[in-house]
Order: structure tokens, then C-alpha cells, then sequence
């Protein structure tokens, strides 16, 4: 954890960190919301009978599950740089431990270490996440992405899971589909696409930023229904240690300044 918040010395602008430290965070509390009502979310649309359901009802619970899903990733991905519960460390990491799981059965410690070479190393052969190729072409990069994630031990927790949910707990394959695992590979696609090609591809004139990022600023609203406010990503690499809630406030700061 400290590898992760000890990149936040290379801020540029003081004050906002020490503000940013000194107010009491209600992490903890945003996380518990997440996870809440992810959990209510799917254990209802487990039960229900989707050939009851209207279409148009069906497509509004995918996007309400898909954006529930990317909560839990930036949930997790707030855990890895220590700001869910900074009061405590193991709870703080046990919560993101629960998100990666319920997420797409991640390994927390893995995550962890590939996000700090991310952010060490970023656009390098060394961040995980950067595809170095002369075109920087959405749908390989998202495939070297995935790749880059997934395992054969993932292929046997996704089984094993799978298993117990459709023939010990009797949840409809239909459902186990719609609800379990589109939303998570929709939630895949909208992380990668605003948090990692948006904001860390190479544009002709290069990277103004030591990061190597740049943010997309739309209106806070649609910033947060995007990809919870993923997109001021040069926000966030200038100052880890800032909760996903607060990046808009980081990217006001700087334009006063």
C-alpha cells in the first residue's frame, strides 16, 4: 500500500493533498452502498423469470447491474490505493478483497501489484496495462488487456462458482447469463475503455502530462455515470490517494490554480 501512496510526492499542488488528508472520509460508507445494493441487485434478478419480463425492463436491469459492477471494481481499485477505510488497513484491503472476488473472482494481491507497476511505470513496457504497438487499436488492446488478467485459475473459480450457483443453489442458466456475467464483461469494456484507452493512449502529439494520461472532463453527472468520475484519470495519477468521489474537486482545484 505505501508503494501505491508514496507516488502522491509527485503532486503538484500541496495544499489540495494536505485538504485532501485532513478531511474525515466516508469511504467506507460509499463502499458499503456499492456492495449493498449489488448484492440486493443481483439476488433479485436471480429470482426473477426473465420470460415474464418484459425486453425493455430486461435491458434497464443489465445497465443498472453493469454500472453496480463497475462500482465494485473502482470500489476495489480505492482499497489498492488504502482510501475505502484508512482508519484501518486490514479492513480497508478486506473490502477490496470482497469486490475484486464478487467482481469477476480476481486475486486482490495480484490486482495490487500490477495497479502500483501501472502507476509506477505508466505507458512503458512495464505497465501491465499499456498495449506498446504502432496502433493502438481499441479492440486488441482490450484483448491484450484481458489477457493480461485472466488465467487458468480463473477459468477453475468461474467453473466451480458457475457450478455451484446453477446446481446447488437452482439459479436459472438464463439468469446465471444475463445478469452474472454480461454485466461483468460490459463493466470490463466501460473500465478499459474510460479508465486505461481514453486516457492513456498515444496521440500524435505525444503526452503532456509525466503520467502519460490525460483526463476526459465531461459535466460531473455524466463523469460519474460513465465510469464513477474514472475518467479524470490525470486527476488520479497526480494524486492517488484521492477517493473516485472526490476527482472532480481535484480537476476544479487545478483549474483555479
Amino acid at each position: 500500500m505505501t508503494q501505491i501512496d508514496s507516488l502522491s510526492s509527485q503532486s503538484k499542488q500541496p495544499d489540495f493533498v494536505i485538504n485532501a488528508e485532513a478531511k474525515t472520509s466516508p469511504g467506507i460508507l460509499i463502499a458499503g452502498l456499492i456492495l449493498g445494493l449489488w448484492v440486493i441487485s443481483i439476488t433479485l434478478f436471480f429470482l426473477i423469470n426473465i420470460y415474464q419480463t418484459p425486453i425493455p425492463l430486461i435491458a434497464i436491469v443489465l445497465l443498472w447491474q453493469t454500472f453496480l459492477y463497475t462500482g465494485l471494481f473502482i470500489t476495489a481499485h480505492d482499497a489498492m490505493h488504502g482510501v475505502v477505510f484508512p482508519q484501518n488497513p486490514k479492513i480497508n484491503n478486506w473490502i477490496g478483497r470482497i469486490c475484486v472476488f464478487l467482481y469477476a473472482l480476481f486475486s486482490y494481491q495480484e490486482l495490487l501489484q500490477k495497479h502500483w507497476s501501472h502507476h509506477r511505470y505508466p505507458a512503458t513496457k512495464d505497465d501491465p496495462d499499456f498495449y506498446d504497438h504502432q496502433q493502438q487499436n481499441f479492440f486488441a488492446w482490450y484483448f491484450n488487456f484481458i489477457k493480461s488478467y485472466w488465467n487458468w485459475r480463473q477459468h477453475l473459480r468461474f467453473i466451480l462458482v458457475y457450478i455451484f450457483l446453477r446446481y446447488i443453489c437452482n439459479i436459472h442458466e438464463a439468469n446465471l447469463i444475463l445478469f452474472w456475467c454480461i454485466p461483468s464483461i460490459l463493466s470490463s469494456i466501460q473500465l478499459f475503455y474510460f479508465g486505461t484507452f481514453l486516457p492513456h493512449r498515444r496521440l500524435a502529439e505525444g503526452y503532456t502530462s509525466p503520467h502519460c494520461t490525460r483526463s476526459t472532463h465531461l459535466p460531473v453527472f455524466w463523469s460519474f455515470i460513465t465510469c464513477y468520475h474514472f475518467g479524470y484519470h490525470k486527476e488520479h495519477h497526480e494524486y492517488p490517494h484521492v477517493p473516485w468521489w472526490r476527482l472532480p474537486e481535484v480537476y476544479q482545484s487545478g483549474k483555479q490554480q
